[in-house]
């Protein structure tokens, strides 16, 4: 049977979020404000049945199917959020889970680095899929694990504050956002990101 590792309800994806997620994806492209669910199982190839229970039950929009070396993930969306609830509940009584089953993100770092210098933006636009991260701007980054739980940090975050988002990796071991901007609205940021992994209930790794 499957091993539920997160199980993520993104009620409005925000448009800075919904664009890294479009860019990166090989199905169906969300819009702003769609409803998304993000769900990470072990065996990964699981996630090619759960993927056929979902869009079986419902009309969603699979984005992303992705079966790794040890987990699957799969993200659909629609503007319907009872949509997606209807076919994330699908999957749960599938697989004879609850979205309590998953588990509960731990945050491994969580840190604000203010005025950054231009060596340093110069080194992270290097690799960054979203913005650009300026000289003397402030930059949030953040750690998780499971690793899909990123997407639930950074949509937060957005939604709280006025930043930028600059890169998002939710697939793998850990999870890591970088969102800049000015000094005071970056710290919101850091508040609502934290603030949302911490309300997520789950078991223990």
């Amino acid at each position: 049977m499957a091993n539920l590792r997160s199980y993520i309800f993104l009620d409005q994806l925000q448009p800075q979020t919904m664009c890294l997620l479009g860019a990166n994806m090989r199905g169906f492209l969300p819009r702003a404000n769609d409803a998304a669910l993000i769900v990470e199982v072990a065996p990964g190839m699981d996630i090619e049945w759960i993927t056929d229970v979902a869009l079986k039950h419902e009309n969603v929009k699979p984005g992303n199917l992705v079966v790794e070396r040890q987990f699957g993930y799969l993200e659909f969306h629609s503007p319907f959020s009872s949509s997606v609830k209807s076919a994330g509940a699908e999957i749960l009584d599938s697989i004879g889970a609850s979205a309590s089953d998953a588990i509960r993100p731990e945050i491994l770092s969580s840190r604000v680095v203010d005025r950054v210098d231009n060596l340093h933006s110069f080194l992270i636009n290097r690799t960054k899929t979203g913005s650009m991260l300026l000289p003397s701007e402030s930059l949030f980054i953040l750690e998780t694990q499971p690793a899909a739980y990123a997407l639930l940090a950074v949509n937060e975050a957005e939604k709280a504050a006025d930043v930028k988002l600059v890169e998002c990796r939710f697939m793998g071991a850990a999870g890591r956002i970088y969102l800049s901007g000015e000094a005071s609205s970056v710290r919101a940021a850091q508040d609502a990101a934290e603030r949302a992994l911490q309300m997520v209930e789950g078991r223990a790794v």
